[in-house]
């Protein structure tokens, strides 16, 4: 069983090492953080595993998962490729949606194997996304040496390994966050629309659940095309003038977001037919006069 030592063990450090552990993916070496503490939370965590808190302190492993912040990953490599437990079949591997695999260059520079792991999850709670990890998307990238590997230790946990272009791992990252992120915000904005229109924060989340749950049931078993409703769906120009007009009143940022959401809308809106042309030019005309 290959060995995996963990550099900064988060969240999804947390998780992914609790499964490979489970199913005798790896065994666990050293897992390093700057804070003693934080380092030791982790091993009591996975039961497993040596806490340090200097890379001179690391000893030679098959495997290592920078699992740090995005902006510490390619410091952090540069720090391990310098301590010199690396040697040819080394692999190295970070966690970040955003950053590719390249960000790792010291670490290849030093004989390694590299590559990036994106589970596409939320982490907001380890022992609740290791429960429920089976059928997790997880977007891939590297060296074929370190893809080797990854791919069916991935596999065994559950997950759902798709290999991604490294050029465009940004926009692929952007895309988890409009759906996840951004989602989370459009629930806050309408809680607070309606809290605004009287109701309590608790019965705006109520009032919000159903929507959300059926419009996503929607999305998922229609597309987007036809799950798409409401007042741009169907050409209602005058309900779209009195949201702009009231959300101007209001709050001129959310009246902002409401437009460009609205710009969007229309695409699909002309792509399901429901409303006529001229009902789509009139709203695309009344959503940029609101920029003025």
């Amino acid at each position: 069983m290959k060995k995996l030592s963990i550099i900064g063990c988060g969240k999804v450090g947390k998780t992914l090492s609790t499964l490979w552990l489970q199913h005798g993916q790896f065994s666990i070496g050293d897992i390093l953080d700057l804070s003693f503490e934080r380092a030791s939370q982790a091993t009591a965590y996975l039961r497993a595993g040596r806490a340090v808190t200097n890379f001179s302190e690391l000893q030679p492993v098959d495997v290592y998962l920078i699992a740090t912040p995005d902006q510490s990953i390619a410091d952090s490599c540069h720090k391990l490729a310098a301590c010199g437990v690396l040697k040819q079949g080394s692999i190295v591997f970070h966690c970040s949606g955003a950053a590719p695999s390249s960000v790792l260059r010291s670490a290849k520079t030093n004989g390694a194997a590299i590559a990036s792991v994106h589970p596409i999850k939320s982490f907001a709670d380890p022992e609740q996304a290791a429960a429920t990890f089976t059928g997790t998307y997880c977007g891939i990238e590297g060296s074929k040496p370190a893809l080797e590997l990854l791919r069916p230790a991935l596999e065994a946990i559950g997950g759902i390994p798709l290999e991604i272009d490294p050029e465009q791992k940004a926009v692929y990252h952007a895309a988890t966050v409009f759906v996840s992120n951004y989602l989370t915000a459009l629930v806050e904005i309408g809680g607070q629309a309606l809290e605004k229109s009287g109701l309590t924060k608790t019965a705006a989340i109520e009032v919000i659940e159903p929507i959300v749950r059926g419009t996503v049931e929607n999305i998922f078993k229609l597309g987007t095309v036809q799950a798409l409703t409401g007042p741009i769906a169907r050409g209602d120009v005058e309900t779209v003038g009195l949201h702009l007009e009231a959300l101007g009143r209001w709050n001129r940022r959310l009246a902002d977001i409401y437009r460009q959401l609205g710009a969007f809308t229309l695409e699909l809106a002309h792509q399901q037919g429901a409303a006529s042309a001229d009902q789509l030019e009139t709203l695309s005309q009344s959503l940029e006069k609101s920029e003025e």
